[in-house]
């Protein structure tokens, strides 16, 4: 049997017992929840990097938003209070449809 040692979905030991297999699991307390989300965001963030056409960029945005998800509320907030606090930033400081890329800043 391969050892996979990672967060995976709620579904996902349904999932293989529904195949006909078995699998071994646990559950993470808190430290260890937040721990673990945060590497399967790299783990995603990954996969979304090495997308190669839009379909699969947004199948992988999709995983991240869950897993934003998943640790906002790990972290006692909802997702709406993510995007208050989100909306706030963009009204101060503005958001990244412009694409502008700073290069440098010179002190006068």
């Amino acid at each position: 049997m391969p050892t996979y040692n990672k967060l995976v979905r709620d579904r996902i030991p349904e999932i293989i017992a529904g195949k006909g297999m078995e699998c071994s699991t646990r559950i993470l307390d808190k430290e260890e929840y937040i721990s673990e989300l945060k590497r399967k965001s790299f783990e995603e963030l990954n996969e979304y990097m090495n997308a190669e056409n839009d379909k699969d960029a947004v199948e992988e945005l999709a995983d991240l938003l869950e897993i934003i998800h998943a640790l906002a509320k790990s972290h006692g907030a909802s997702i709406d209070e993510v995007e208050k606090v989100r909306q706030i930033k963009f009204e101060k400081r503005g958001g990244f449809k412009e694409r502008i890329f700073l290069i440098e800043v010179e002190n006068k």
